[in-house]
């Protein structure tokens, strides 16, 4: 499954709360189609987000997809009327999900589901066995094509392996918050794709100086240095920066492209250390 490193995250194209459509759905509509057209060929997604607004908008804006785009969606959860995301990671939940993002995407199989772990707080130890050995099920069965694991820990991404094969991790990751930094350089060496979410996410009061400080330096924002350094972090990190806008969508993809010298990324280190 070869995608490009930089990706696009559906989620910010629900409304408030990830709940319900879009103000702007033709907005939301153009976005999608740009991504596409400025050569991104990896979108993340969910039906749980909206619930199935993202993945009804993106089945509008792109079905038939492109042969060289990539969908991925998450099971593990779902919305309440409350706007909350109860867990949902029994075999039944799993399998009804799965069929419920082959619906909204339209679609005969899914290029790759990941299994969200934990809930909204966060991570915590809970067994992965029956809901991760389910998806291995519907990937044998042809539903699922590739396999991944979300806000997860380093213990259950290595009991996930033990079920299946994982092509990917996708969890909370930054300049600020380096908890996977091992994992990172683990999954690295087996080829295993991260895909860290909340770029920007977890920063103490005094951090956002230091990473404005590399920003003015090199006339670029905070926001495209701190993508710019998890490319250069690691080579197996793959990106997916959400918006609603094409014009930050565009300032996202040259932004990643910011060039960090070896000084740069010393500075920008000592932030999460």
């Amino acid at each position: 499954m070869t995608v490009t490193r930089f990706g696009y995250g559906a989620m910010r194209l629900a409304g408030p709360g990830v709940m319900g459509p879009p103000a702007d759905r033709d907005g939301a509509i153009a976005v999608l189609r740009e991504a596409v057209r400025l050569g991104i060929t990896h979108i993340d997604t969910s039906a749980a987000y909206g619930p199935r607004v993202t993945n009804e908008l993106i089945r509008e804006a792109l079905h038939p997809y492109p042969e060289s785009l990539r969908i991925a969606t998450k099971v593990g959860a779902f919305r309440d009327e409350q706007g909350g995301w109860p867990t949902a990671r029994d075999a039944q939940s799993i399998r009804r999900q799965v069929h419920e993002n082959l619906e909204t995407l339209g679609v005969d199989a899914l290029d790759l589901v990941n299994l969200r772990m934990g809930n909204a707080a966060g991570r915590r130890p809970e067994p992965v066995a029956e809901a991760f050995g389910t998806l291995v099920e519907l990937q044998r069965q042809g539903l699922v094509r590739h396999l991944g694991i979300s806000n997860a820990t380093a213990e259950q991404v290595a009991e996930a392996r033990s079920i299946g094969a994982v092509v990917c991790v996708q969890n909370m990751y930054n300049l600020a918050v380096r908890d996977d930094d091992a994992l990172i350089d683990e999954l690295a060496a087996d080829g295993i794709a991260y895909v860290p979410y909340f770029p920007l996410g977890g920063f103490t009061p005094l951090q956002p100086h230091a990473l404005s400080a590399v920003a003015a330096r090199l006339n670029t924002t905070p926001m495209s240095v701190a993508l710019a350094w998890l490319l250069h972090r690691s080579p197996n990190i793959l990106l997916i920066p959400g918006t609603s806008s094409v014009r930050h969508l565009r300032e996202n993809i040259a932004g990643a492209a910011v060039a960090l010298s070896p000084h740069d990324m010393a500075e920008l280190d000592k932030i999460g250390r």
